[in-house]
């Protein structure tokens, strides 16, 4: 099962700003389940609301009307990366220095983490969390008794660090949005009449109606302040390297993030698995949600037909009271469920987006067989993910993978299918724009960021020496 990772929204200068920071979230919210925050600048002190939890849970009425006031807004939800699915882990992350009130929120996750934390507790820096993001924010800390701005602070900081980030910082009475050198995490800009937000993703600015401007770029710090926007480039010699698992699951399919429509890129994927790999079926069958839009493409290529045989139950909350142990697969049918008549004496090709562990796809194709299914045949929107993932996505060992220890003639029988193909790596490349601009390190093992020794989701709550696990 993959985990989305974080959403971020901002907004400057708008007398709605924490109920629009709300809305932004709301449509952010596959993002990540885990926690949500807003803080909110009222003039003179950072005002939060944090808590663990879905955004319809985590704020009500109360906060949005009367504790998070000012015009000055931003929040994140957040699914751990880096750090325990805990309240204090929460973001944003507020520090307090002399008079200066600082927010961070973080989308990524940084590979030199330990190095960095280690250091600065050596100098005396003590930490509440366990999570990247509070380095950050030490960082500026430490080097805004260097410089003259909190610009060339974070510039600074952003130079120490090596990873994958967008950032939200809420100075006082500046909002700053921050990209990582190599692009890799999205982060948008744009305007609600005269007033400037910030979002992860487009489908955000959708909901409270505003005007996308452009994707921030690789490298570049903006900077709002009394409604004025400044931008510079912190660093502009590494290459862009863009997560290209947003246009293939993370993002929702009605955004826009690094340029494409991500509707339209996972369309064009379903194209080329048709060109790859045709098979004589009656039919093409999506596993919803995440093989919908390949699955058009797919089925407008080859000339076969599209249904819909796999219903999905939308209901199904976080947590549900689980079975007794002979209710069996009851994990998977709770979620999933066929359209028996549609399949029985059927060949099939079902269409996905990704294949990580396998254990999911295996059950819902041995229920197809028990309902008669005469052929199955898997087709995989993206190429095998055979290398752990340090810039965001948690898988973080070879052993989760299924393609990265078995061969595809071994999954295919695991799965009990008649025949499977992943898209390949050139067949993804022509699906996208700027085939040159993406991170296919899950895929192809390239790192485009060093890595270091001490990496993963706990390694600042393990024991040192234990976490040399991932590579």
């Amino acid at each position: 099962m993959k985990k989305e990772y974080c959403g971020l929204f901002g907004v400057y200068g708008h007398k709605e700003a924490a109920r629009m920071t709300y809305f932004g979230l709301y449509a952010l919210q596959h993002r990540g389940q885990e926690s949500a925050g807003i803080v909110t600048w009222d003039g003179e002190k950072i005002r939060e609301q944090k808590g663990m939890g879905l955004v319809a849970d985590v704020f009500n009425e109360r906060h949005l009307s009367k504790e998070l006031k000012g015009d000055i807004a931003m929040g994140h939800i957040r699914y751990s990366t880096t750090g325990a699915s805990l309240i204090r882990n929460a973001q944003p992350f507020i520090v307090r220095h002399g008079n200066l009130r600082l927010a961070v929120a973080h989308n990524g996750n940084l590979v030199n983490t330990y190095e960095l934390r280690t250091e600065l507790e050596q100098n005396g820096s003590i930490f509440q969390t366990t999570m990247d993001t509070e380095v950050f924010a030490h960082l500026i800390i430490k080097y805004l008794h260097e410089t003259e701005t909190i610009e060339q602070a974070i510039a600074m900081a952003c130079a120490k660090v090596r990873g994958a980030y967008s950032m939200l910082v809420m100075a006082n009475d500046k909002l700053i949005a921050i990209k990582d050198p190599n692009g890799v995490r999205p982060l948008g800009l744009g305007r609600v009449g005269d007033r400037y937000v910030f979002a992860t993703e487009t489908c955000a600015f959708d909901l409270i109606e505003a005007e996308y401007l452009r994707p921030l770029e690789p490298g570049e710090i903006v900077t709002i302040h009394k409604n004025k926007l400044t931008s510079f480039r912190f660093n502009d010699t590494e290459p862009k390297r863009q997560c290209i698992f947003e246009l293939i699951y993370f993002a929702r399919p009605d955004s826009n993030i690094f340029g494409d429509v991500v509707y339209e890129r996972r369309k064009a994927m379903g194209v080329m698995l048709a060109k790859e790999a045709p098979v004589d079926a009656d039919f093409v069958m999506p596993f919803p949600d995440s093989g919908n839009y390949a699955a058009v493409g797919y089925s407008q290529e080859s000339g076969l037909p599209l249904e819909l045989a796999m219903i999905r139950n939308h209901y199904v909350g976080r947590t549900f009271i689980q079975p007794s142990q002979d209710m069996r697969d009851f994990s998977v049918r709770v979620k999933l469920n066929p359209v028996k008549s549609m399949v029985k004496g059927k060949r099939i090709i079902i269409i996905e987006d990704s294949i990580v562990r396998g254990t999911t796809i295996r059950a819902r194709v041995r229920k197809l067989r028990e309902l008669g299914v005469r052929e199955i045949h898997l087709r995989v929107s993206c190429p095998a993910i055979k290398h752990p993932c340090f810039y965001g996505i948690d898988f973080s060992s070879k052993g989760e993978l299924i393609a990265a220890n078995h061969s595809v003639e071994d999954i295919t029988r695991f799965m009990g299918l008649d025949s499977l193909h992943y898209l390949t790596i050139p067949g993804l490349l022509n699906s996208v724009t700027d085939d040159d601009a993406w991170c296919l390190a899950c895929f192809d093992g390239n790192y485009p960021i060093p890595l270091s020794d001490m990496m993963g989701k706990g390694c600042l709550e393990a024991n040192p020496g234990i976490i040399k696990e991932f590579c």
